[in-house]
């Protein structure tokens, strides 16, 4: 356990302060992780696979790029060599965005030695400690640290210094279904909210109730504890009125709603389909140009 607690510490002191002089940077203590200041062109560096923050609001790299533009890169961005004069980032993605946009040619960079498994421990604590994380890549993050790590629930909150059950609940949110994660992941439902709809039959319906209505978590869990269905069709009843300006109409039919779920799961985004006798549409949501490029790729465009 002792060297999981080292880790948090030996991260702190990896993105810390990093002057960009090299003779001005502190001797590392031992078994911590060399530190070496430089400065690299900015196509050189490429995203990490294993960062779990997977959305980057626009309005966020948007301010930070017009930061960057009046005062610079002042935390270098923490890199390990990929071979063939690239880098790639462990921490700091969000800041090479952000410099892209604000057309620097160069950043400052920090390498440092790491296999895949310190890679993906390290951007899982610093987006962790910073915050940077919503609750569904949090979650995410710390499957990762279990399934690809070894690490049992205890070893990685010690990491990243949250209680056993604290990650235990959060990674039960990722049982829910896709369309519930995505509520979450934009800050529509709280995990309190989330939680209290894993395994059951209606997550979906009971989670925009809990939106349209502005329910605390206690309202909430006293709708989950009714009987299963009931409250679900009523407020479908009651949702389908008040979209359509008062006129009822029914709710979608199983079979769409089946097939809803089984294009959100492949596709990895939310599916809406409106059908209406042999005609309808389909609706793919996404919210970034990432999201839009992975969906034309896997359309075949």
């Amino acid at each position: 356990m002792a060297e999981h607690k080292r880790l948090g510490r030996g991260l702190a002191a990896l993105i810390g302060d990093v002057d960009e002089d090299p003779s001005a940077a502190q001797a590392p203590a031992p078994n911590e992780q060399p530190r070496r200041p430089r400065r690299a062109p900015i196509e050189s560096l490429k995203a990490n696979p294993r960062n779990p923050r997977r959305t980057f609001r626009d309005d966020e790299l948007t301010e930070l790029a017009e930061s960057i533009k009046e005062r610079g890169i002042i935390q270098p961005i923490v890199v390990r060599e990929a071979g063939d004069g690239t880098y790639e980032i462990i921490a700091g993605e969000r800041r090479w965005r952000a410099a892209q946009r604000a057309g620097l040619h160069e950043v400052p960079i920090a390498i440092v030695d790491a296999t895949d498994i310190q890679s993906l421990e390290f951007a899982i604590i610093e987006n962790v400690q910073r915050a940077d994380l919503n609750p569904i890549e949090e979650a995410a993050g710390y499957a990762a640290l279990m399934e690809q790590c070894n690490h049992t629930q205890e070893q990685v909150a010690q990491i990243v210094g949250k209680s056993r059950p604290y990650v235990a609940n959060l990674v039960r949110l990722l049982k829910l279904p896709e369309q519930v994660k995505s509520l979450v992941r934009h800050g529509q439902l709280s995990a309190g909210h989330a939680r209290l709809l894993v395994g059951h039959a209606n997550p979906l319906v009971l989670a925009e109730m809990a939106i349209d209505e502005g329910f605390s978590v206690r309202q909430l869990e006293e709708w989950v504890r009714t009987p299963e269905g009931q409250p679900g069709d009523a407020y479908m009843a009651k949702m389908h009125k008040k979209a359509r300006g008062g006129t009822t109409t029914p709710a979608k039919d199983a079979d769409t709603r089946a097939l809803e779920r089984r294009l959100t799961d492949a596709l990895g985004l939310e599916v809406s389909i409106d059908h209406k006798g042999e005609k309808g549409s389909l609706t793919i949501k996404y919210t970034d140009l990432d999201q839009l490029d992975d969906v034309v790729r896997k359309l075949g465009g």
